[in-house]
């Protein structure tokens, strides 16, 4: 069973509108089911906590990144774009780089981390962002040379072979 997380928090900063103070994100499968729940807020000295809870998932690690499109249209989820990463890092330095999520043996996750890769108003420009669960672990782009002579590949160097989406869920306010 999948916990339901709600959280939402507005801060009004002068007359520039409404900026977010916190985010939440409803993970759904290409069915369309809802699969869990992520939720962000502020942590101290400016970081965010990021706060998951999934289930109906395959058993074992499952990359999870936040993706720089806010459109979650199923079945491939593509329309997310790929990895937010603002400071056009490599892959592992992506901003949008989550720890991976270990999945159990029934499906379920739960997972807790502090970062300070974003703040969640960054997560809310023109076209928003979604968070997107993978169907295999991400590397991180490390694939050691005693493995492959040339090192890493393009697709690695870009998504760290996290193979394809599984969930999206849009980032809200």
């Amino acid at each position: 069973m999948v916990a339901a997380v709600s959280l939402i928090s507005v801060a009004i900063i002068g007359s520039a509108g409404a900026v977010p103070s916190a985010a939440k994100a409803v993970l759904k499968d290409a069915s369309g089911a809802t699969i869990g729940n992520v939720r962000l807020t502020p942590a101290p000295d400016g970081k965010v906590l990021v706060a998951v809870s999934v289930g109906g998932l395959a058993p074992g690690f499952h990359g999870f990144h936040i993706h720089t499109i806010g459109t979650c249209t199923a079945p491939d989820f593509t329309s997310a774009g790929g990895h937010f990463n603002p400071a056009g890092a490599v892959h592992a330095g992506h901003a949008g780089d989550q720890p991976v999520l270990l999945v159990n043996a029934d499906g379920t996750a739960v997972a807790k981390f502090v970062t300070d890769r974003y703040a969640i108003g960054d997560l809310f420009d023109a076209d928003g962002s979604a968070l997107v669960v993978h169907a295999a672990a991400d590397n991180y782009a490390n694939i050691p040379t005693r493995y492959s002579a040339t090192g890493a590949d393009a697709t690695t160097l870009a998504t760290g072979d996290a193979g394809s989406r599984v969930a999206c869920g849009l980032i809200q306010a």
